[in-house]
């Protein structure tokens, strides 16, 4: 489970420093001369690279499903680990628009956003190959009645990379002072070639999922798992890229870097501070988001959603009620309330994902449904806020936007089936059973009917 947790990590604290920069830098040096000095249109630009990445993302989780459901789990890790580190240390070597006095890497003109815009698409169609190969890692081998606390380990990896992203930037903001918006914001970037060495030192030693070792002993691999994919289960693809819309959007708030800009730029409160402040947040998400584990497993999946999103129907007002202060305390209250409700979603939504769908086409499912809600939902979430913002003028325009948004995912998790407990193997698969199965079926007696070829199953040994 360390491997999954250190490798996720790694992944999304390379994600995030780019949103956090999106929102600081890239602005300034990458699109501010080409807007000829228009910060609000530049920030914007800079934050449509956030959101162009995302479009790649089922580039990445089609790539991934396919062949995750075809050569296995772990080598889909590997690729997406390596992918993601060579684009972010990269775009810590990248010259910028102008070029920057003091930068020793001067300037290349439009040369400059386009190159950080291909880098960025590198991190897209990583990010969309990862989450899909991480969860099923985790949570096709686990027993039946701890799956909501396995899944739950790898998107703890997206909080700690929150983390771990806000502490590196409040510390080189803090240690190079002025010279942060010159050549310090590239530190963060280079440094995450260290981590990434770690990361693959971790995944390369991390065996490969039982359930794909079941498939692939009975030969049984699908040929063309995407096509599958869609034509007996697009449903449920769908729904459960909605059910993610109202968490991504809500969580780009801060992870896509829109409330550092916001309180940095806008009401001109300190940067370290903000970043401190969104790393406590971090650190509450991914509490809550541990605690959430535990719960799932007693009361299942789909009234955890519920008790979510309730809350985030609160919370999306508060948030910007208190950052809209400026007051340093109300501002990290405001961002540890706001963490809470996106906790409460984040522990359960892997192993729902991993249960709504059969083990031969599991791999495309979870990546491709992931992918197309972090589109709907994520994408373009810190450019529409700043866009509402510019357009209004009032950070309530921006909380309309989330309760929309929240709105949706509820009602898609109120038309999702909750399978928590569904059997995860080919061999279930194989029985006809997943369609009809639902919690607390079928019973003792059918499973043992079904003889020899449920024996090698979890949740055999589980219901003794």
């Amino acid at each position: 489970m360390g491997a999954v947790v250190v490798g996720t990590t790694v992944e999304w604290y390379d994600f995030f420093v780019y949103a956090t920069m999106a929102g600081l830098v890239f602005g300034q040096h990458f699109f501010g001369p080409a807007t000829e000095g228009n910060d609000n249109l530049a920030t914007i630009f800079s934050f449509l690279t956030v959101g162009i990445s995302f479009l790649f993302r089922p580039l990445g989780a089609f790539l991934a499903g396919h062949y995750g459901d075809k050569i296995g789990r772990k080598p889909m890790l590997v690729i997406t680990l390596l992918l993601m580190g060579v684009a972010t240390f990269a775009i810590g070597l990248l010259p910028t628009y102008n070029g920057v006095e003091g930068d020793w890497f001067g300037g290349i003109g439009v040369a400059a956003p386009i190159a950080l815009l291909f880098l960025r698409i590198l991190q897209g169609i990583s990010a969309g190959g990862e989450w899909g190969g991480a969860v099923l890692m985790a949570t096709e081998g686990a027993p039946t009645k701890i799956r909501g606390r396995m899944g739950m380990f790898p998107q703890l990896g997206v909080p700690f990379g929150m983390l771990l992203a806000s502490g590196m930037v409040a510390l080189v903001t803090a240690l190079t002072g002025d010279n942060f918006l010159v050549w310090g914001w590239r530190i963060p970037f280079l440094f995450s070639i260290v981590l990434v060495v770690i990361g693959f030192i971790v995944r390369h030693s991390v065996e490969e999922s039982p359930v794909y070792k079941e498939i692939e002993e009975r030969q049984q691999q699908a040929s063309a798992p995407i096509a599958t994919l869609f034509r007996k289960h697009g449903g449920t693809v769908i729904l459960l890229a909605l059910l993610f819309v109202g968490n991504n959007a809500a969580g780009y708030m801060t992870t896509g870097g829109y409330i550092q800009n916001y309180a940095t730029k806008g009401l001109g409160m300190d940067v370290t501070f903000v970043m401190l402040a969104v790393l406590a947040a971090a650190a509450m998400w991914a509490l809550v988001t541990y605690i959430s584990g535990f719960i799932t497993d007693k009361i299942g999946r789909k009234k955890m959603f519920f008790i979510g999103y309730g809350l985030q129907l609160i919370t999306v007002w508060v948030l910007f009620a208190m950052v809209n202060t400026a007051q340093p305390a109300l501002v990290l209250i405001g961002l540890l309330i706001y963490a809470i409700p996106l906790g409460i979603q984040y522990g359960p939504i892997a192993t729902w994902f991993v249960e709504s769908f059969p083990a031969s086409v599991r791999f495309s499912g979870v990546s491709i449904g992931y992918a197309l809600g972090a589109i709907l939902g994520g994408a373009f979430a810190p450019t529409i806020a700043a866009w509402l913002m510019q357009s209004f003028n009032n950070v309530y325009a921006i909380s309309t936007y989330l309760f929309i948004a929240t709105l949706i995912s509820l009602f898609a998790a109120w038309k999702l089936k909750d399978r928590t407990g569904i059997p995860l193997t080919h061999a279930f698969e194989e029985t006809g059973m997943f369609e009809t199965w639902k919690p607390g079926d079928p019973t003792k007696e059918e499973y043992e009917a079904l003889g020899e070829t449920v024996t090698d199953a979890n949740w055999v040994a589980d219901k003794r």
